[in-house]
């Protein structure tokens, strides 16, 4: 046998293991995405015109993603993070059936105060009237049983002030008439956290809701367990 024959009965040598990255070979979405990143240099003045040029060039002649990158590594487009996981918005107003006309609290100031806070159940709607007056109600170590809750307030020469803890969603829908109707827009990262929504007037008054630093609401997750056993049961018929 000669050695032509010996050689094409060679058995193939085994791959060690799978390309690294920027040995691939790169994709015309990936040339792409490097010309863009380079046109937004040149825009920002990190590159003259002529360094564009010649980069947009080898961008065009580069095989493989190592070669590719090589052109923006000195950009700091390349050393960004990636944007962390993205969560959906709170809707901006409560689910069509979800909350109840009648109130479960009413808190009434007339030329007085009135304050609703502390370890308490939150009900699904309340509330709040302040007329020459003042109304605090202070969400922020409430127990929630119910993931929309909304607080209807009108201040008529009064104010309103509304606490919620950090980690829920809290969404205004009311307005002011000569008054001030502040809502401090907020997004929970969890999607079983609460939603306050803040209704109303401000009448010659204020009505004003944010978050309490440092208050969280801690049961979400007992929640999100109670539920799931809710339907386990219901499953299993029990």
């Amino acid at each position: 046998m000669d050695l032509q024959k010996q050689d094409l009965q060679k058995p193939e040598p085994r791959q060690q293991g799978a390309p690294a990255v920027s040995e691939l070979r790169a994709s015309d979405a990936e040339r792409d995405r490097i010309a863009d990143i380079l046109h937004d240099a040149l825009a920002e003045g990190r590159l003259t015109a002529d360094e564009h040029a010649e980069r947009v060039e080898g961008v065009l002649r580069a095989k493989t993603v190592g070669e590719l990158e090589v052109f923006i590594r000195d950009l700091p487009a390349a050393h960004r993070r990636d944007p962390g996981p993205v969560h959906p918005a709170a809707p901006q107003r409560p689910t069509a059936g979800a909350i109840p006309f009648d109130p479960d609290d009413n808190v009434v100031a007339v030329f007085s105060s009135a304050v609703r806070k502390g370890r308490r159940r939150a009900g699904r709607r309340i509330h709040a009237y302040a007329i020459f007056g003042s109304v605090e109600i202070d969400l922020s170590e409430a127990l929630f049983d119910h993931q929309q809750v909304v607080v209807k307030s009108f201040a008529i020469f009064g104010s309103v002030d509304i606490r919620v803890p950090e980690n829920v969603s809290l969404r205004g829908m009311g307005g002011g008439v000569l008054g001030s109707f502040e809502v401090a827009t907020l997004d929970s990262e969890e999607p079983e956290a609460p939603i306050v929504y803040v209704d109303g007037w401000a009448v010659l008054g204020s009505v004003e809701a944010r978050p309490r630093r440092g208050k969280v609401v801690a049961d979400i997750l007992d929640r999100v367990q109670r539920k799931v056993d809710r339907s386990l049961r219901k499953h299993l018929g029990h």
